[in-house]
């Protein structure tokens, strides 16, 4: 019985993650053609490419030098609305540091977390003086909670920190699995 209990588990922990990416998936797929379920046909992933192509368009419309002063005080806007700011300025500030121009986690670190231990945290240098605060002795390091879409914002002195030569990517899959992935 417990050797069938092992196996259910083994079984399940393959499962799990592969039903839960493809549920997601098929979901988001599904959300995606409803948007335009009005249309007299129906083809299965039109709306996936009828998204793709309308953010595509988007972007290019907004490169425009013609759109840009309109975005600028669409921006402007959202930023002075009250309630609205919080939530705009977060969300565009989270999709910045992971895409676009100004990428906030491109430097991993390894980060001495005391003077007399041996313990050791990985993260991400996202701002390299705290100038803002007086305190150009110190930097600020964006440490990832395991399996979690939170984390902690850390300022340390930079002899407490060092640089590490590995793929930005490598090192946020590494700190969210838990350890668990193989850093490359």
């Amino acid at each position: 019985m417990s050797r069938l209990f092992n196996y259910f588990l083994n079984g399940f922990l393959v499962v799990a993650p592969v039903g839960l990416t493809l549920y997601i998936l098929f979901a988001l797929l599904r959300w995606l053609n409803d948007l335009f379920a009005g249309l007299s046909f129906d083809i299965p992933g039109l709306g996936l490419l009828v998204a793709i192509v309308l953010i595509t368009l988007v972007g290019f419309v907004a490169k425009s030098f013609l759109v840009r002063p309109f975005l600028i005080i669409m921006e402007r806007l959202l930023h002075r609305t009250p309630l609205v700011s919080i939530i705009y300025s977060s969300l565009k500030d989270l999709f910045d540091a992971f895409v676009g121009d100004n990428q906030k986690f491109n430097r991993p670190v390894l980060v001495r977390m005391s003077a007399t231990e041996q313990t050791f945290k990985m993260g991400f240098v996202t701002q390299a003086t705290m100038a803002a605060i007086h305190r150009d002795d110190l930097l600020a390091v964006y440490f990832p909670h395991s399996y979690n879409f939170s984390g902690e914002l850390v300022l340390v002195p930079p002899t407490h920190v060092t640089y590490l030569n590995l793929p930005s990517s490598e090192v946020m899959k590494f700190i969210v699995s838990g350890g668990v992935s193989r850093l490359a």
